[in-house]
């Protein structure tokens, strides 16, 4: 029969717990390396996360210059639609009064014509002088008007102020390329020809 071991003094005194301790001292440390995250695979979803905004910023801010260039774009049209506005306005208001002073003109030449008719009666002569009346009277507010008469007698032909009727030879006193006579008078409206003067050159 074998005989009982009993414990001896010592193993009686020495504590349960630093018995455990003990024992855990010497085991392997594996519960903080378990406990560590893979740092590479943590780092991967962060990396594709900021290439991923950084492409959604690259592709707001093309989107911003394109939104800019179509802004300046837009702008340059309008201002140059408002230019054209205004030169027309003011071409229109500068010459607002040619279409009027168009249709004022045969009745000038009339007038002027019915001056030529040679008179010998007294009643005929105050006709005559009511008739100069009237046209000093157009002739004066067609100029307020900016409307003027062409000078072509024995001026230099301008085809741009002149239209030739009818061609002469030249000689002393009508050079060439000269007015030698004015059949009908031309008229500028400010800086524009009006009605080019109908005259006989020299050739």
């Amino acid at each position: 029969m074998k005989k009982e071991e009993f414990p001896s003094e010592k193993d009686l005194d020495q504590d349960p717990k630093e018995e455990t301790a003990a024992k855990a001292e010497t085991a392997p440390d594996q519960g903080e390396d378990a406990a560590k995250p893979d740092q590479s695979k943590s780092d991967q979803p962060k990396a594709e996360e900021t290439a991923k905004l950084q492409a959604e910023i690259a592709k707001l801010q093309q989107e911003k210059e394109e939104l800019e260039n179509k802004y300046l774009l837009s702008e340059a049209e309008n201002q140059n639609a408002q230019k054209r506005y205004n030169k027309e306005r003011a071409q229109i208001i500068k010459y607002e009064s040619q279409n009027l002073a168009k249709e004022i003109l045969p009745a000038l030449d009339n007038l002027e014509r019915a001056l030529a008719v040679e008179v010998d009666d007294d009643a005929s002569k105050q006709l005559k002088k009511g008739v100069q009346m009237t046209l000093d009277a157009l002739v004066k507010g067609l100029k307020d008007q900016g409307i003027s008469e062409i000078a072509a007698e024995n001026a230099q032909f301008d085809p741009t102020l002149h239209q030739a009727v009818q061609m002469v030879p030249a000689d002393d006193e009508h050079p060439k390329d000269h007015v030698v006579q004015v059949l009908q008078k031309g008229y500028l409206y400010k800086d524009r020809t009006l009605r080019p003067a109908m005259v006989v050159v020299a050739q």
